[in-house]
């Protein structure tokens, strides 16, 4: 009979059950199953929290035990199966993070060690024989290449070797001397008026600090830096458009101001790197990493370029952008120094 006390004593263990299993958060995932008809049931105490759970015996039980079997296998076979994500793709694109700034500073004073050995003649490219000589090259160089200043140079420091003399010339004939560098006008007002300034408030010699420096018409961080570095041994960073195109290529900053870009930089680095770091990053920049195409398949540093791909990266095409002594032709130096790899430059005026 179906009303026997054995299976109202079953009925009453399974709902003792539920009540206990649902009251200590039992997981509704596992679902109760109904006795089998004619199946006796017994409680258990569960070790996790002591509540009474009716266990089936019989058929009913092997077939309950082979379902749960099933349901418990199956979550682990398919947590060992591996994903789409996790294969044929290399660890450092599965597990993309953004780079720390002491990792940044640590690329990028690796890079600048590279670079040193790449250029280990690496120099202002600009002829050059004394302070103001630099100075008046710095100055011509605003738009135009170094080679084209040095081809014009001599003429005009032959002309006007002196701040006195270049202070008390006619405008016209100075715009005259200069005009290959472009932008002549502009240019020889400013030679003018930074002669006449070191003539009458530096007695005629090249102040060797910044703050003096950028007083002089025309003279802005960038040439005053250039100055310091090269005639005084004053360490400094020349942001050009070079250094500053690489310095964002290369994830050291997000900065365009010239004097933000050379503050950020200048924190990564010891002062003492800054002027041979500029030559070697302006280097690089002119004869590899270029503007609009550069040459990524011949970079010596590709392993360290976060912008690598950007330019050509078939090492035949790459080689064949390079520039000047990486291409096997002349620098920009009508006297370059004794250890430069390099041809000098044409002396004429193209």
């Amino acid at each position: 009979m179906s009303n026997s006390p054995v299976t109202a004593q079953a009925k009453g263990a399974v709902r003792v059950s539920a009540e206990q299993n649902s009251a200590v958060g039992e997981q509704p995932s596992v679902k109760r199953k109904k006795a089998a008809k004619g199946s006796t049931v017994k409680p258990v105490k569960a070790p996790a929290d002591d509540a009474v759970v009716a266990e089936p015996t019989g058929t009913s039980a092997k077939r309950t035990a082979k379902s749960a079997t099933k349901r418990t296998a199956k979550p682990a076979k398919s947590a060992a199966k591996p994903t789409t994500e996790s294969v044929g793709k290399p660890a450092a694109k599965s597990a993309a993070k953004p780079e720390s700034h002491l990792a940044m500073v640590r690329r990028a004073r690796r890079i600048n060690r590279e670079l040193a050995e790449v250029y280990p003649y690496a120099h202002p490219e600009l002829d050059f024989r004394n302070p103001f000589e630099l100075l008046v090259a710095t100055v011509l160089s605003a738009q135009t290449t170094d080679l084209r200043v040095n081809q014009t140079t001599p003429a005009v420091f032959a002309k006007y070797p002196t701040p006195e003399d270049m202070a008390a010339a006619v405008p016209e004939e100075l715009e005259e001397a200069i005009r290959p560098t472009g932008f002549f006008r502009a240019k020889a007002k400013s030679l003018i008026g930074l002669s006449t300034a070191l003539r009458d408030q530096f007695g005629g010699e090249v102040p060797g600090r910044l703050e003096d420096l950028v007083s002089l018409p025309g003279v802005g961080r960038k040439t005053a830096n250039v100055v310091l570095g090269n005639a005084f041994g004053v360490p400094g960073l020349t942001v050009d458009t070079h250094f500053g195109r690489l310095v964002r290529r290369w994830k050291w900053t997000e900065q365009e101001d010239p004097e933000k870009v050379e503050a950020e930089i200048a924190a990564i680095f010891p002062k003492s790197e800054w002027t041979m770091l500029s030559h070697r990053v302006i280097f690089h920049g002119r004869r590899i990493c270029h503007s609009r195409k550069p040459a990524c398949g011949a970079c010596p540093i590709a392993h360290l370029c976060p912008s690598y791909g950007e330019g050509e990266t078939d090492p035949e095409k790459a080689r064949k952008l390079l520039k000047y002594e990486m291409g096997g032709y002349p620098g920009q130096r009508l006297s370059p120094p004794a250890d430069y790899p390099g041809k000098a430059a044409p002396a004429r005026v193209e």
